[in-house]
């Protein structure tokens, strides 16, 4: 098998792993629509969990990719790696644990989060910390359905107690509806936990304080590029909490949701293409297969993008159950397209990765993430949330272009640049049309997805048959 027909296997069974736990809770967005009758609720949700996905980054401080760097480096123990990397998170999350515990009430002060809540937060972020290696390793092993199995069964519990505390259990939760998801989190964490607890009773307690300052230097930098990433991912929704209203972050929070299928499949695709960009960094073809991966990416993710826009509507309506969240859907198409551009991005981001200047990554996220503080800080007030939207379009837009034009100068690879230009403009081109020119026209939008599709199938007939014929 090729390696980039090995890559393809590796995205499928990691597209399982992300997209159907993640699609079993997103399966959560009508309970929670029904159950937030008003938005302020739904908003006070997003908001905590938008910074739990912001201390998620900093309690991890770049450890995981720093991990895959240096496991499969030929001059390092792998045992030494994992070891390292393991107790190294087990210190600093027991520690963040003891100080969040010891000064609750000021941590609270800090975020804006209820002191009510501030203690399950805390340790939805810890459990959350120690599987990050072990999960990792599954990966750098290429055990993929044993991750996917894993993950799997982390979410399906966290939605299986949703449903029994939110639906069967609501009188015992009224007014309690956030205790209630906290509690659902806490119990599917802890069971992924208990999981992987052999990795750390049979793991020799060694830690190689050099290889760890070394991982510290190559993650860190990962670490102020993941930070910057998580605002442009979620810091839209504190901001708009604290600029506008819950309410807004409701509105918003549950439209951004729709764009979850873009999401998940630039997901799927980073998770599988990270370790592939490691294990061919010494082939002669290296930068064919590179170019390859990244025009494949476009192909199938503009066709993706046009099929929401086109099922759109439909879609509105079986996920977000109360009317008042749906006035928000026009923001849909500007977050499906920056969710686009941001998996193009990560395509693009292999050269300095394997270059190993990890820093430049974070000087590319840090300019995104000023795009989406300035956007979201100056017109939130005129805007509303969609100034939101717009702030996340613009920040991925200008990443994808900043990698590009840089990256060709340090790093050059053949990237079909005008063809993938022609399949993201085509698929803009009708999904504006679908959404805007034909939007009470099904039948009219249907045909638009019908004739991209069978664009793409016409254009890639060769390709495809190739990489069937070879299965």
């Amino acid at each position: 098998m090729s390696a980039v027909k090995r890559l393809g296997s590796q995205i499928i069974v990691y597209g399982l792993a992300t997209v159907l736990p993640r699609a079993l809770s997103f399966l959560l967005l009508p309970l929670y629509t029904t159950v937030f009758k008003e938005a302020t609720g739904y908003g006070e949700y997003i908001f905590i969990y938008s910074w739990i996905a912001l201390f998620n980054v900093l309690l991890t401080y770049g450890m995981e990719t720093s991990f895959f760097r240096f496991f499969h480096d030929k001059e390092c123990d792998q045992d030494s790696v994992v070891s390292t990397s393991l107790w190294s998170l087990v210190m600093s999350s027991l520690g963040f644990l003891a100080l969040a515990s010891l000064f609750a009430e000021q941590f609270s002060a800090l975020v804006g989060i209820r002191q009510e809540f501030i203690q399950k937060t805390v340790y939805i972020l810890v459990l959350d910390a120690l599987v990050v290696v072990p999960f990792a390793l599954l990966r750098a092993q290429e055990k993929a359905m044993r991750y996917a199995l894993i993950k799997a069964l982390n979410v399906g519990v966290n939605v299986a107690f949703n449903v029994y505390f939110l639906l069967f259990s609501y009188d015992q939760f009224l007014g309690l509806e956030i205790d209630a998801i906290f509690l659902a989190n806490i119990i599917a964490s802890g069971l992924t936990l208990i999981w992987f607890f052999p990795a750390y009773v049979k793991r020799r307690p060694g830690f190689d304080r050099d290889l760890w300052k070394k991982m510290l230097r190559y993650g860190l930098p990962i670490m102020l590029a993941g930070f910057a990433f998580i605002i442009n991912e979620v810091f839209d929704k504190i901001l708009l909490t604290r600029l506008d209203s819950a309410h807004a972050a409701g509105i918003y929070g549950a439209c951004y949701k729709l764009s979850v299928f873009m999401t998940l499949f630039a997901t799927a695709f980073r998770m599988g293409v990270e370790p592939f960009f490691f294990r061919q960094a010494t082939a002669e073809n290296r930068e064919v297969q590179y170019a390859q991966v990244a025009y494949y990416f476009v192909v199938f993710g503009s066709l993706l993008f046009l099929a929401v826009i086109v099922f759109l509507d439909p879609l509105a309506k079986l996920f977000i159950r109360e009317a008042v969240y749906r006035e928000g859907l026009h923001i849909v198409p500007w977050v499906l397209m920056g969710a686009l551009f941001l998996g193009v991005y990560h395509n693009l981001s292999v050269w300095y990765k394997l270059k190993d200047k990890t820093h430049i990554g974070a000087l590319i996220s840090g300019a995104g993430a000023l795009v989406t503080l300035v956007i979201n800080i100056v017109f939130i007030p005129k805007w509303g949330y969609l100034a939101s939207a717009v702030a996340t379009f613009s920040a991925y837009l200008l990443m994808m272009c900043v990698s590009f034009f840089w990256g060709r100068k340090v790093y050059r690879i053949p990237y079909r640049v005008g063809t993938m230009l022609v399949y993201l403009l085509l698929a803009f081109g009708l999904g504006w049309s679908a959404y805007d020119l034909f939007a009470d026209q099904s039948w009219v939008k249907y045909g638009l997805l019908l004739v991209f599709a069978s664009f793409v199938a016409v254009k890639e007939a060769k390709d495809f048959k190739r990489i069937f014929s070879e299965l």
